[in-house]
């Protein structure tokens, strides 16, 4: 029996079982794939892009796709009117939608979870001025009030991110309020107050660990917003400036020039819905992956 007990395999560390429950997750696998490859595109953009995004060729404009007619094998998907690339274009739009969404939705997280956490915590006053606060922001449409911020702060990405962070922190705050007043109850919280623990080391030593499966999920999904807000934004042409390859200002371009050229049209419409769905699928698939209840 000692020689069985010896040889038995060891138990897997949480860390082991959490990364095996991703890895068995197919959205996890497609959605964080694609958006892997989008970041090393936006990364390497210099090097993979095969054209400059900002050069013009008049003589060029609107040669359509390799695979129809009169195309140029030089521009694969194409160009503009200006003759500009549309590839190399769409390749250089994802640095500027990658950026937004992940500073904003981290900020826009950061500030939402600690007043969500110190509100469902601390109940009291404290939560009713939160969770108030919370109800008044959210009273407000989020896409009239991201264009009236960013018209006040002027164009830029700065001000594309602190409009969607002064936003959306509020979804983040109602989320993780309610899942600590859940596991405020919970039994081990019941523990560590035994033991001695501190309110505070209690809460993130113990809860936020515990909060932390739904709010990356939750961040993943916010990503996706992010991206719809920053092309909003460029199509009505209150972001970056003209100048710089934006998905959202080569919709608005393709749309002047549909008859002429839709696929300037359709290539940032097609990357701005994968992108969307790719990070939509991830937040899914890590929630499902992360929370033991959906895993049963």
């Amino acid at each position: 029996m000692a020689d069985v007990a010896a040889t038995a395999s060891p138990k897997p560390s949480r860390t082991a079982m959490r990364l095996r429950a991703l890895l068995s997750e197919p959205k996890v696998i497609f959605g964080g794939g694609f958006i892997l490859i989008l970041i090393i595109l936006a990364i390497f953009a210099p090097y993979i892009a095969p054209k400059d995004p900002l050069e013009q060729d008049l003589m060029s404009g609107t040669l359509p796709p390799v695979w129809l007619n009169d195309s140029d094998p030089g521009f694969l998907l194409g160009t503009d009117d200006l003759g500009r690339d549309v590839l190399s274009r769409a390749i250089f739009g994802s640095r500027v939608a990658l950026i937004v969404a992940f500073v904003a939705a981290g900020s826009a997280a950061l500030i939402g979870t600690l007043l969500g956490l110190v509100a469902g915590w601390y109940g009291g006053w404290i939560d009713k001025v939160i969770s108030r606060l919370v109800d008044i922001w959210m009273a407000f449409p989020p896409v009239l009030l991201s264009i009236l911020l960013v018209a006040v702060f002027g164009s830029g990405v700065h001000s594309v991110i602190a409009a969607i962070v002064i936003i959306d922190w509020t979804r983040f705050c109602r989320v993780v309020r309610s899942e600590t007043q859940a596991q405020a109850q919970m039994d081990y919280v019941t523990a560590a107050r035994t033991i001695g623990f501190s309110r505070a080391k209690i809460l993130f030593s113990e809860i936020l660990p515990n909060v932390a499966p739904v709010l990356i999920a939750l961040v993943s999904l916010e990503m996706g917003i992010a991206v719809i807000v920053e092309a909003i934004l460029s199509f009505v042409g209150l972001s970056v400036s003209s100048d710089t390859p934006t998905w959202g200002g080569m919709i608005a371009q393709g749309r002047q020039i549909i008859y002429d050229g839709w696929w300037v049209l359709v290539v940032p419409l097609i990357a701005l819905f994968a992108t969307v769905l790719a990070f939509n699928q991830l937040g899914d698939g890590l929630r499902r992956a992360l929370d033991p209840v959906m895993r049963r």
